[in-house]
């Protein structure tokens, strides 16, 4: 067997086209578009290498590729663990551990030699909302974005060495059925309190959009673990390349006296699409690409973040934004369920709202961890978000 760095372009096609010996007999597989995946390792299309490095390999026997993996470090996240963590993911493998343990050695060796002691995986050089985990319960058709693989993967890197850093659990809602009514009664209440108003996106405004978002993100997100303020530019790419297949008033956020404290947005499951195209946007492909949305071939849709401020949780507004929402999908009837994924073993608050919406188990995904010098296979789990981040922000304001 031979492992071979990706550096030219027939590489760059055996690292795409090895999914099409993994997935053969899978019918709930969608390949991503290449293109997609292409725009990961490019250094002019992700910013992400302004802060970080990457590399990939795929590794060949026999004149046959039977596998590949990525190695990555984003430097803005790595130094702040105990130990410096780098990342792998975008593995694939044949069903045999001597193939799967050489790729995990060639992204080891590679972080390694860039002074990484440990690395997490399967993830992404990218935002956490795409391509993150590793599959182990239900394997039914991803949703757009999210990450799928065959069931053998969480042994191959338990045998390996890695445990478990976090679980990730995404439900799905079906939306024939309606929600609690203890639900659209906080709602109600929300969406008439004086001072507090929402508003879906528009693509005509989505510099400012965008800047709310942003604002909201980086007080939200800043009691997570190791948190980094969110990257502006990848926010502004994500949005254009949403374009093609987004709907306005599916992302809607919230604001009090004019100031922006929450969003939720989702964005329709093009996966239900892409899944006809094996990875290729040809202009035949984007003809049916167009025909299919306007034949209402989206039947799901995704719910890829959503976020208030701390001083404005458990003040219902979450509820609010559901709320508004519901209107946007009553007119479009074809939309008959909601995937609400990813969330986090260590967020609490999350979990309870998806319970209390009435959303049912849908997948389970597994982020881990490797330590290098862990003679023990110690398991190091990741710190839970703090119930009370709206008291702590409120604490941190007196000081």
């Amino acid at each position: 067997m031979k492992v071979v760095e990706v550096l030219d372009k027939q590489s760059q096609k055996q690292f795409l086209d090895v999914v099409d010996l993994i997935y053969k007999d899978d019918e709930a597989y969608v390949r991503p578009l290449d293109g997609m995946i292409e725009e990961v390792f490019d250094p002019a299309q992700n910013s992400f290498f302004t802060h970080g490095k990457a590399t990939r390999f795929i590794l060949i026997r026999k004149g046959e590729v039977i596998g590949r993996v990525a190695a990555f470090i984003n430097y803005n996240k790595a130094n702040g663990y105990e130990q410096p963590t780098g990342g792998m993911g975008f593995f694939e493998s044949i069903n045999d551990r001597e193939v799967a343990f050489t790729l995990l050695k060639a992204a080891e060796n590679w972080l390694k030699s860039n002074d990484m002691e440990a690395m997490d995986g399967p993830i992404n050089f990218g935002e956490n909302d795409t391509f993150w985990g590793c599959l182990v319960d239900g394997f039914t058709q991803p949703g757009f974005g999210m990450q799928y693989n065959p069931p053998y993967y969480r042994q191959f890197f338990e045998d390996y060495g890695f445990t478990t850093y976090y679980e990730q659990i995404t439900s799905h809602l079906d939306l024939t059925v309606p929600f609690p009514e203890r639900f659209w009664k906080i709602a109600g209440w929300v969406v008439r309190k004086e001072g507090f108003s929402f508003k879906h996106f528009k693509i005509s405004e989505a510099d400012s959009f965008i800047d709310d978002f942003e604002k909201v993100y980086n007080d939200a997100w800043r009691f997570h673990e190791n948190f980094t303020p969110i990257d502006k530019k990848m926010l502004k790419a994500t949005m254009d390349k949403a374009k093609s297949f987004m709907m306005e008033d599916l992302i809607w956020y919230a604001y009090h006296e004019n100031k922006p404290i929450g969003f939720l947005v989702l964005f329709p499951d093009v996966n239900q699409i892409l899944k006809h195209f094996n990875g290729r946007l040809t202009f035949l492909n984007k003809l049916r690409f167009w025909w299919m949305k306007r034949n209402n071939y989206m039947t799901r849709a995704r719910v890829v973040i959503l976020g208030v401020v701390p001083k404005f949780q458990r003040s219902g507004i979450e509820s609010g934004l559901f709320w508004h929402l519901k209107g946007a999908i009553d007119k479009n009837p074809q939309l008959k369920e909601l995937e609400i994924s990813w969330v986090g073993d260590f967020n609490p608050k999350m979990r309870a709202l998806q319970e209390s919406m009435g959303a049912a188990f849908g997948k389970k995904h597994i982020t881990y961890r490797y330590l290098f010098n862990n003679k023990t296979n110690e398991e190091v789990r990741a710190s839970s978000i703090p119930v009370d981040t709206k008291y702590n922000a409120a604490a941190e304001k007196e000081l």
